[in-house]
């Protein structure tokens, strides 16, 4: 499965928003979590403790690519990059 709307869409996917806590309580994907950027690497057990997919996402996809390469060098091979929250938003059924 490499098709974004699919795995966004797949019910064991999670939503992940690296975006500020302050940019997330402004609107987000609903059922999505929140892990800012900067706390990525301490949090980095609760993100490997989720089962399925993960499907990152941000304000316009830089911060969520940056994410998914520090998550792929740490040897994820389930995460992906959604791009902007109102992208992943709009992928959505």
């Amino acid at each position: 499965m490499n098709n974004i709307q699919q795995i966004i869409n797949d019910a064991n996917t999670t939503i992940v928003d690296v975006r500020t806590r302050e940019e997330f309580a402004g609107g987000h994907v609903a059922g999505s979590i929140n892990i800012p950027l900067q706390e990525v690497q301490q949090r980095i057990g609760e993100l490997k403790d989720i089962d399925g997919n993960i499907v990152l996402c941000c304000a316009s996809g830089g911060r969520s690519n940056m994410c998914m390469q520090f998550m792929r060098q740490a040897g994820f091979s389930n995460v992906y990059d959604g791009g902007g929250w109102m992208q992943v938003n709009g992928l959505l059924n």
